[in-house]
C-alpha cells in the first residue's frame, strides 16, 4: 500500500477505531475509567511502536505511516475520555469519589 491516498484513507478509518476503542474502554471500566483508557492507550502505543520497527526495516510502505499509527494513539484516547466525560457530565465515580 504505496499510494498516499490509500495510506491516509486506513489512517482515517482507525483514527474513528481508535476513539470509539478508548471509548468502549472508559464505558466499561469498572473505576476510574481516565486510568483505563491511558492504560489501554499505552498498550497501544506500543504495539503500534513495534509494528511501526518492523514496518520500516522490512520496507512494507511508506515510513510515516506506522509512525503515524503509533503517534495517534494518546490523542485518540484522550478525545475518547472527552467524548466520555462530556456524556456522562463528569459524573463523580461513587465508589472512589474521583471526577472522570
Amino acid at each position: 500500500m504505496n499510494d498516499t491516498g490509500d495510506n491516509l484513507l486506513a489512517l482515517a478509518y482507525r483514527t474513528v477505531y481508535g476513539v470509539l476503542g478508548s471509548y468502549v474502554t472508559a464505558k466499561f471500566a469498572p473505576h476510574s475509567p481516565w486510568k483505563h483508557v491511558w492504560i489501554g492507550a499505552a498498550i497501544g502505543f506500543v504495539l503500534s511502536s513495534l509494528g511501526a520497527v518492523a514496518a520500516i526495516q522490512q520496507d512494507l510502505g511508506p515510513a510515516w505511516f506506522p509512525v503515524a499509527l503509533a503517534l495517534s494513539t494518546f490523542p485518540c484516547a484522550w478525545l475518547a475520555g472527552k467524548i466520555y466525560e462530556y456524556l456522562t457530565g463528569g459524573i463523580q465515580n461513587a465508589s472512589h469519589g474521583e471526577s472522570l
